[in-house]
């Protein structure tokens, strides 16, 4: 046995638990020290323990709750104003008003694995979060430090210093308008340009919001590259510097006036008979275009059209070129198109849906593909252009059938065979591959039973079926085997779960299941409790029971009561119910008596007058032999102890030496005590 310290995770869930040590010698002792060391990447407040052992494998219940951090970083946390790539950050930022900005930790490999506490005038900042970045818009002194929990934080001594948040007023930093933004991809373009010139100040410069150009003296401009072919987007910049709030402008948006669209309208591969010709086709979103068609890289004199008829074989494709609007140099090449000559063609067939032998009821068989066999030994894929062009003839058994398409529906098993396909087109003759299909028969084999519950092992069920097996290579199967019978009905006298197959053109017919049971009185159900049934005298109680084709009622001196799945009781007594399933019957007993109407007495009067001179109980304590009452006088001793009790005590021989005497009563049965109480008896 191994006793293995596991620990949870920060939530105190164990669904992954971290082994943190095993022990195996310490099978002989109860109490031992475990020593361990945690994992570097502890941080939390709600870690658990707990040991589990092997040999016999039991969980021991988990630990309270622990606070636990691993401290791996316990330098001062350095902070800046995203963005200020200065090597002495500074330390005080002047903030618009209305504006805002982001403080971020700088100095902290994989910060982001880190939680935090920040603060802005020495009271938690909790708006901003836990992150390794905060955002603000008031003014204030912030710092921050690592969250190693509340006991090890402070002493873990990584609060920065602080950065001041100052609040002042815009000074209309802008982007100044460019000459247009509609750009063409290598057009030459003047800079974006700040309207503040300040060589003294820091200038950001963003696209989409991302910094693409870092904090940097002086840099009020910003260069547009139109060769990138991400320059477009939305460009802003933002300024820091002493005497100043931090600022950022307007963002001025860029696009490229030469984005459009060419597509290819035919397929990648085509194939040309000698002597034909393939029809090629190109078209563009652009409404402006001109067209120069190419093959094996070679322009084609005259070919400007968007269809071009290829006649040879090679590789073809169109440049597309805008003829109108702000780039007129902007081209596009389509994708290729490469056209063929074959020495021969490949036609395979598949089945179109899911297939299984013997399974199946119905098939439909498809050419699913057609290769182009080139000089070389290479294939290519020429289906969709050449599928309609191919005449067919399908073939079973190497015979020709009535099937011309490149597909056919196969649906009974007269047509069960090897199938394959002749393909023809023009001087080109192809045999396809070979399909076998073996369908099963629809019709629907149904087997019943004379019964489905045995009696006893004496009693014989009959199954059958409808079906005509005169003829038919037939058997019958019990739980899943052969029982080697050859009757056409088939006598059983033992339970099980009973099946007939019969073998049709060469698959295996299956019926339908049919369970025999064993006789068990559990089959019946009867809606008393226990057998027992319970209402005041005078009164009546419906009983009614399930399971059986029919039933008969009974009393005790075997009157029948009904004859339907019910009776109604109005009288105490014993009664019983036969109940027949199939030809079967169970037969259940249960009685009947009257509810109690008063409780258990706790005074008598043994004067002899008559009247309630004997203590008398409810029948619900005197009715069951199991049932004990045990009466104590005023020392403990018993003065009776009797099984059934029979509602005779005190007798009339007993005497009682004072006036009025208690006794103190107990009735139980063999597992509990039922009641107990006193009796005051006056005389």
């Amino acid at each position: 046995n191994k006793f293995i310290l596991e620990l949870s995770d920060a939530s105190g869930s164990f669904s992954d638990p971290t082994e943190l040590a095993t022990v195996s010698d310490k099978n002989a002792n109860f109490d031992f020290d475990i020593k361990f060391s945690l994992p570097t990447d502890t941080r939390g407040d709600g870690y658990r323990f707990r040991v589990r052992s092997t040999s016999p494998a039991k969980i021991s219940p988990v630990s309270d709750a622990f606070e636990m951090y691993y401290i791996d970083f316990n330098s001062t946390l350095a902070i800046r104003e995203l963005g200020d790539t200065a090597s002495t950050p500074s330390q005080k930022i002047q903030l618009c008003d209305g504006g805002s900005t982001t403080l971020e930790v700088y100095n902290v490999e994989n910060a982001e694995t880190y939680r935090y506490n920040w603060y802005r005038n020495t009271s938690p900042f909790t708006s901003g979060g836990s992150g390794s970045s905060i955002t603000v818009t008031e003014s204030g002194y912030y710092v921050v430090e690592l969250d190693y929990g509340s006991t090890c934080s402070g002493s873990a001594n990584t609060q920065s210093l602080s950065i001041e948040v100052q609040i002042g007023s815009s000074v209309g930093l802008a982007l100044n308008t460019p000459p247009k933004t509609e750009l063409c991809s290598g057009e030459s373009v003047p800079p974006l340009e700040a309207n503040m010139n300040y060589p003294d100040l820091y200038y950001t410069w963003y696209k989409d919001g991302n910094i693409v150009q870092a904090s940097t003296l002086g840099a009020y401009t910003y260069a547009i590259d139109t060769n990138d072919a991400s320059f477009p987007g939305a460009y802003s910049v933002k300024i820091q510097g002493d005497g100043i709030c931090t600022e950022t402008s307007n963002s001025v948006s860029f696009t490229n006036a030469g984005i459009f669209t060419v597509s290819r309208d035919n397929p990648s591969n085509m194939v040309i008979l000698p002597g034909a010709t393939a029809n090629l086709a190109v078209s563009s979103d652009a409404t402006a275009v001109s067209y120069q068609w190419y093959k094996d890289n070679t322009a084609l004199a005259g070919e400007t059209n968007a269809n071009l008829e290829a006649n040879e074989t090679g590789v073809y494709y169109a440049e597309v070129t805008l003829t109108g609007g702000a780039c007129t140099s902007a081209t596009k090449k389509s994708e290729e198109t490469t056209v063929v000559h074959p020495d021969s063609f490949e036609v395979l067939v598949d089945y179109s849906t899911a297939y299984t032998e013997c399974n199946n009821t119905s098939i439909v068989l498809e050419v699913n593909k057609i290769n182009a066999l080139l000089s070389d030994g290479s294939k290519t894929d020429v289906t969709a252009d050449l599928i309609n062009n191919f005449a067919y003839q399908w073939q079973r058994d190497g015979s020709n059938i009535a099937a011309n398409s490149h597909n056919i529906s196969l649906t009974d098993t007269n047509e069960n065979g090897t199938y394959k396909v002749l393909g023809t087109l023009e001087s080109f003759n192809v045999t396809s591959n070979e399909l076998p299909v073996r369908l099963l028969t629809n019709e629907t084999l149904t087997i019943s039973a004379t019964s489905t519950v045995i009696c006893n092992t004496d009693d014989t069920i009959t199954i059958s079926t409808d079906t005509d097996l005169t003829g038919e290579n037939f058997s019958w199967l019990k739980d899943g085997t052969d029982q080697n019978i050859s009757s056409i009905n088939l006598p059983i006298s033992a339970p099980g779960t009973y099946q007939l197959t019969v073998e049709k053109n060469g698959c295996t017919l299956r019926s339908n299941e049919v369970t025999i049971s064993p006789l068990d009185d559990s089959l019946i159900a009867l809606s008393t409790a226990n057998a027992e049934v319970v209402f005041p005298e005078g009164g009546s109680k419906i009983v009614s029971a399930s399971g059986a084709n029919s039933y008969r009622w009974y009393d005790q001196n075997n009157n029948l009561l009904s004859d339907t799945d019910r009776v109604t009781i109005t009288q105490e007594g014993n009664y019983l119910v036969t109940a027949t399933i199939d030809n079967c019957e169970i037969s259940k007993s249960f009685t009947a008596s009257y509810q109690d109407t008063f409780g258990i007495p706790n005074v008598i009067t043994a004067n002899g007058d008559g009247f309630n001179d004997q203590w008398i109980i409810p029948i619900t304590y005197t009715k069951d032999a199991d049932i004990t009452v045990i009466i104590y006088n005023d020392k403990g001793e018993e003065v009776l102890n009797q099984q059934q009790y029979k509602n005779n005590w005190p007798e009339a021989s007993m005497s009682f030496p004072k006036q009025n005497m208690v006794f103190y009563y107990t009735i139980k049965n063999a597992k509990e005590t039922l009641k107990k109480g006193t009796i005051t008896v006056i005389r």
